[in-house]
């Protein structure tokens, strides 16, 4: 059933299909999607579970970014393949680059961005959060990520903060919201460490749960922790890739 998930990144997001793999003892399959080596770029990974056909996306889980050297071509493409567009191309009030949103499948929602093309394609992901100073601080401190820049819009009642090293992880606070339904269809990011004991006590000096503590994951030569950010979003300290659960 991954296949058709597998053809809306590799055919109308443009990733390449890097591995994979089937884990029938444990009654689930991946797919490790990208646009460049697993080892040094960020990576989808598409989780089935057998029998599963339906996930609650939830109301935390915002969208990831893309970029695209043309989003009207790319947003051609998502229709001619199935795919749902959400928001036609064109330019942000008051700016001037231009941007469509579309969904795949399952129904994760892309915002695509109209740029020259990088390494990186895959640009940002964006989660909602309850308490933006305190999940700020949070990522600065225990992740290592350094705040972009912040950005309140009191008309439309939201703040944004991006973080990153790179690509962005792009916090939004809604005035007055401080809590979100995570639902079940998006798991995790991960993120490469050189010591996970050293994490560990980062993410637990800095408000995290580690829900998972450091150490070897049994029969693979790694090692791991899993920790709660200050809002419940779930991380994984192992390779850099944004994990989501797709039927």
């Amino acid at each position: 059933m991954c296949v058709k998930f597998d053809r809306f990144y590799t055919e109308c997001l443009g990733m390449k299909l890097l591995r994979k793999r089937d884990i029938p003892e444990d009654k689930y399959s991946n797919a490790f999607l990208g646009y460049g080596p697993e080892d040094s770029s960020f990576t989808v990974e598409l989780t089935y579970n057998y029998g599963m056909d339906n996930y609650d996306i939830g109301t935390g889980f915002g969208h990831f970014g893309i970029i695209a050297e043309d989003v009207s071509k790319t947003v051609d493409i998502v229709k001619a393949k199935g795919g749902k567009v959400t928001r036609e191309p064109g330019s942000v009030i008051g700016g001037s680059i231009v941007t469509a949103s579309v969904e795949d499948p399952s129904g994760y929602r892309f915002k695509l961005l109209e740029r020259r093309t990088t390494r990186e394609p895959l640009c940002k992901v964006m989660l909602r959060v309850g308490d933006l100073d305190r999940v700020i601080a949070f990522y600065e401190k225990a992740v290592g990520m350094k705040l972009l820049h912040k950005i309140d819009n009191p008309e439309e009642k939201y703040t944004v903060a991006k973080l990153g090293y790179g690509p962005v992880l792009e916090l939004t606070y809604n005035y007055g919201v401080t809590n979100y339904d995570k639902g079940n269809g998006y798991a995790q990011i991960a993120i490469g460490t050189d010591d996970v004991y050293k994490t560990a006590e980062a993410i637990k000096s800095c408000g995290g749960k580690v829900i998972r503590e450091p150490g070897p994951l049994p029969g693979i030569n790694t090692k791991i922790v899993v920790c709660l950010d200050p809002d419940g979003w779930k991380l994984v300290w192992h390779f850099s890739i944004f994990s989501l659960y797709l039927m």
